[in-house]
């Protein structure tokens, strides 16, 4: 296998850039570089030469096969941040024989190919590179930590033993087998099955915080929506005007509101109009409404929401600046009320967020409901008394389905999609 190299750190200047190189030959570029090979963990302080020239003086770092990140042997070069050193170095390496640049994510690829990572974790990775909010840290380090790969396996072993039950009484099928395993193997099938149909119901929630909650600002013409958008943002994200109508079409300004992904969306104003192109701001507005996770209705006195709210859902007194109002009021014009509406998304938000499960991308659940389809089949072909073979091999898919999970089968052709998505040095 090639030995690559790959600066791991951002471009730009920087107190220190980190270089990575893996592969075979991984010591001997350190070697040719300083003169030795440290002792592996063990960093140490060397100058960097290209023949007699001096590159930079660098912290150097070598792990032994089995003992690195990507399951090869390593070295980290821990040089100044300087982009022109940054590129003296990597020049120097990308002369020495039988090394190459790597790829983007070529890195990962080979921790998991060595068995350093299955695939959920790679794709955990991948999302705690992308994480902007707390939440999606969190969410994403667990994954990465191996949280499904733990389900998985549990859910494995349940299955195997069941398969291994229902083998026993084929391989058996002209003695006497002394106890009737279909009770147990269809406890385990049982038991599994709930558990997947349970992870897969809390995979909306654990989607939206990788992807983000949508909260929409409905209300009719003028009551303050653009102006709340606004106070929200903390900018000018949307126009504001005094005339009726000015927004024709739904306005996304994403934050991150106490650790939680949420995109507000100030939508048009609903009310009945004549003008064609108000219609259709109308029109998207109620359904991104409907869609959106959570509304919040903005309203003035006695005005009567057009859209019926739903549970969690809240309802809000605008231009409280102009207005006594008691329950929850705001102004986006003076910032009363503001911070008070902010902790209530947060606390519904946050309170859903809890229920998330570990499968946050739409491969897991497909994998997952496959496995559970094929429970369910291999169930009733047991109760319907069929022949065990069957329902040994209903199992067998189950068991292949949360297989390609993890990255044992069947995902060669995701490979190049998923490591399209990391940058050069990861």
């Amino acid at each position: 296998m090639d030995t690559i190299f790959a600066p791991a750190t951002a471009r730009g200047k920087a107190g220190v850039a980190v270089i990575r190189i893996s592969g075979p030959l991984a010591w001997d570029a350190v070697s040719s570089l300083t003169g030795e090979v440290p002792a592996p963990r063990q960093a140490v302080l060397r100058i960097l030469k290209d023949g007699e020239d001096a590159l930079d003086q660098a912290l150097v770092l070598v792990f032994e096969k089995g003992a690195s990140f990507t399951g090869e042997r390593v070295a980290e070069l821990q040089v100044h941040g300087a982009p022109a050193t940054v590129a003296a170095v990597l020049q120097c390496i990308g002369r020495l024989p039988g090394l190459r640049l790597a790829e983007p994510g070529e890195f990962t690829r080979r921790a998991l190919e060595n068995g350093k990572l299955d695939l959920a974790e790679v794709e955990g990775l991948a999302d705690l590179l992308d994480a902007e909010t707390e939440a999606q840290r969190k969410q994403a380090l667990r994954v990465l930590s191996g949280a499904i790969g733990a389900r998985t396996e549990e859910w494995r072993r349940h299955l195997i033993r069941a398969a291994a039950l229902i083998e026993a009484t084929i391989d058996f099928a002209d003695e006497d087998v002394p106890v009737d395993v279909t009770p147990e193997v269809l406890s385990l099938i049982v038991g599994t099955a709930d558990s997947l149909r349970a992870e897969i119901s809390r995979y909306g929630i654990a989607e939206r915080i990788r992807d983000g909650f949508e909260v929409a600002i409905v209300g009719q013409p003028n009551a303050g929506k653009s102006t709340l958008l606004n106070a929200l943002a903390g900018r000018e994200a949307a126009i504001t005007s005094e005339h009726a109508g000015t927004t024709r079409d739904v306005i996304e300004v994403r934050m991150d509101l106490n650790g939680l992904p949420v995109t507000i969306l100030d939508t048009a104003g609903l009310r009945a109009t004549n003008d064609p192109v108000e219609s259709i701001g109308i029109a998207r507005a109620v359904d991104r409404a409907r869609k959106a996770d959570l509304r919040v209705f903005l309203l003035e006195e006695d005005q009567v929401p057009l859209l019926l709210p739903l549970e969690d859902d809240l309802v809000v007194w605008g231009k409280a600046d102009q207005r006594l109002k008691s329950g929850l009021a705001v102004s986006g014009k003076t910032g009363q009320g503001v911070d008070r509406l902010v902790a209530e998304i947060s606390r519904v938000l946050s309170t859903r967020a809890s229920g998330g499960g570990v499968i946050i991308r739409e491969r897991h659940r497909r994998a997952l409901f496959d496995a559970e389809q094929a429970l369910e089949s291999a169930k009733d072909l047991l109760c319907a008394g069929a022949e065990a073979e069957l329902a040994a091999e209903w199992l067998r898919r189950a068991v292949r389905s949360l297989d390609s999970l993890v990255g044992r089968v069947d995902v060669e052709d995701l490979l190049g999609e998923i490591f399209a998505s990391f940058c050069i040095g990861k």
